[in-house]
Formats: structure tokens, C-alpha cells, sequence
């Protein structure tokens, strides 16, 4: 047995969150890639957190961070780097003028689409990959598993 080298060696087999993890890793990697590919050259990683399903519409920026899990200071930086960008505007909110809400303005929805459109063709070749059957049983699985978990987590 050697001494003072680590090893590399994975701990075992991947867990339920490196799964989960590694397919959503390869959506991220789609999505920005489709983006730059249409010119979309100014958003980077860090942008997709705040442009994920369901998106920032109507959203003030308090709750866009606790659905990160980032600080309301890094959510406010990123949005006005998207902001200045031309993605969103954060205009006053009708109900509580100190408040603001988060909206995509065209440049931002045609940035969605295109988001959309790549995850689209993503799901085509893992249904492909996997069969049609499997795909859709996995879909309707992590579903299940959204709902489950949307109903036992309180709201913030």
C-alpha cells in the first residue's frame, strides 16, 4: 500500500444526486451551447440559474433567490448584468411600490425559446437513446418525484 498518495478512485457507485446531477449538467451545457450558437454570446453559465424553468415572469427577486438558493446580492447582480444585457426589466410591483418584479422582455423570451427548442431536441435523443417507453417512464417518474417533493417541502 502506498503512503502520502491519494487516491482517485470514486467512493462507489454514483448516488441518487450524481444521477440526477449529470443528465441536468448535460441540459445546462445544450442549452448554452444552442444559445451561443444563435448568437446569443453574452449569457453565460451563471445567467441560466435565473432564466430556468418556469422563469422569471412576474417573480420579485427575494423569491428568485430562495428558488437558487442564492443571496438575494448575487441574484440582484446577475439580474441587472441581464438587465443591461436587454433579458429582463425589473419594473414596480402593483401591490407593493418598495417591491419590484422581475419580467423577459422580447430578447429574453426569444433567448427561452431557443433554451426550450435545444431541451426539446435533448428529450428527442435521450427517448431515442433510451426507447420511447423508458423516456416517458422516466419523465413521468421525475414528475411524480417534482410533485411529491412540491408537496412536502413548506413554503418559504
Amino acid at each position: 500500500m502506498s503512503t502520502g498518495s491519494p487516491t482517485t478512485a470514486p467512493l462507489g457507485p454514483p448516488l441518487i444526486g450524481a444521477l440526477l446531477r449529470m443528465p441536468g449538467d448535460v441540459v445546462r451545457r445544450r442549452m448554452l451551447s444552442a444559445l451561443h450558437d444563435r448568437g446569443f454570446t453574452d449569457i453565460v453559465p451563471a445567467h441560466l440559474a435565473l432564466m430556468r424553468w418556469p422563469g422569471p415572469q412576474g417573480q420579485r427577486p427575494s423569491d428568485i433567490a430562495g428558488q437558487t438558493e442564492m443571496t438575494k446580492q448575487a441574484v440582484n447582480y446577475l439580474l441587472g448584468q441581464l438587465e443591461a444585457l436587454g433579458y429582463v426589466e425589473r419594473r414596480p410591483d402593483t401591490d407593493d411600490q418598495r417591491s419590484r418584479r422581475v419580467h423577459l422582455t422580447p430578447r429574453g423570451r426569444e433567448a427561452a425559446q431557443i433554451m426550450r427548442d435545444a431541451v426539446t431536441e435533448l428529450e428527442a435523443e435521450w427517448s431515442a437513446l433510451l426507447g420511447r417507453d423508458d423516456f416517458e417512464c422516466l419523465r413521468t417518474l421525475l414528475t411524480r418525484l417534482n410533485e411529491g417533493l412540491a408537496d412536502a417541502t413548506p413554503s418559504p
